[in-house]
C-alpha cells in the first residue's frame, strides 16, 4: 500500500518517512540541529519547491517533525513562546496544503512537554494532542490513527524500523528520541540500507 509520506508522533519519540513513486532520488543529511531531505547527486534537475526541506529540526526544549518547509515556521513560533498547539495549527494552515497536482496535506508533530500531530488537507486542519504512537500520513491515512510500533534503542534504529514498515516506495527516513528534555536524531537512506545488504552477501568470509 502506498500512502506517501508520514510520520509516528509517541510522547518519547517521533519518526518521519519519504516514500516517493514521482522523486525517489532523495536522501537525509544531518546537521547539528535539524534532518534535510535534499536531491541525490543523481536526482534529475527540477524546481519543485517540494523537493528538498528541514524534516526535522531541534529546539531548546522541542523537535518538530514534518513533510515540508512548514517545519522552520513552526519552530520560529515555538521559540517566540507560542503554546505548541497553536504554533501547530497557526504554521499549517497558513502554509495551507501543497499547491502541487495532488493537493498533498502538510503533515506535522511537536514532540516536548506535551506531543501533537497535525494535518491540513484541502478539506480538513486536524491537531491532536498525542499520547500513544499515532500515525498521520499525506494519502490514505490522513487522519491520526494510533499505530503499533515499538522505537529501537538508537534513533537510527527507529529510523531503520521506520524505513522497513511495509508501506510502498520507501527513500529515506528520520528519527528524534526524547529523553526529559535531551534530544537525539538519527536518519537512514535507502541507498544506505542496501549498500549494508550488498556488505553482507559479497564481504570475503571470516577463516
Amino acid at each position: 500500500m502506498y500512502i506517501g509520506r508520514f510520520l509516528v508522533i509517541a510522547p518519547n519519540f517521533a519518526a518521519y518517512r519519504v516514500s516517493s513513486r514521482s522523486f525517489p532520488h532523495r536522501k537525509i543529511v544531518k546537521h547539528a540541529n535539524n534532518l534535510t531531505v535534499t536531491p541525490t547527486p543523481e536526482a534529475p534537475p527540477t524546481d519543485n519547491p517540494y523537493i528538498s526541506y528541514n524534516c526535522l529540526q531541534v529546539n531548546d526544549s522541542t523537535a518538530i517533525i514534518g513533510n515540508g518547509s512548514h517545519v522552520d515556521p513552526i519552530a520560529e513560533k515555538l521559540e517566540m513562546g507560542y503554546p505548541a498547539r497553536d504554533a501547530l495549527a497557526m504554521s499549517l494552515l497558513s502554509m495551507d496544503y501543497e499547491k502541487d497536482e495532488y493537493s498533498t496535506p502538510r503533515i506535522a508533530g511537536i514532540l516536548g512537554p506535551n506531543a501533537y500531530i497535525g494535518i491540513v488537507r484541502p478539506d480538513a486542519l486536524i491537531i491532536k494532542s498525542v499520547s500513544e504512537p499515532t500515525l498521520i500520513a499525506t494519502y490514505q491515512e490522513v487522519h491520526p490513527t494510533p499505530f503499533d510500533i515499538i522505537p529501537g534503542e538508537t534513533p537510527d534504529e527507529t529510523a531503520r524500523r521506520v524505513l522497513r514498515l511495509d508501506y510502498e516506495h520507501p527513500v529515506c527516513a528520520g528519527a528524534v528520541h526524547r529523553s526529559q528534555e535531551e534530544f537525539e536524531m538519527g536518519y537512514i537512506n535507502q541507498t544506505d540500507m542496501w549498500w549494508h545488504i550488498a556488505w553482507r552477501f559479497h564481504s570475503p568470509p571470516v577463516h
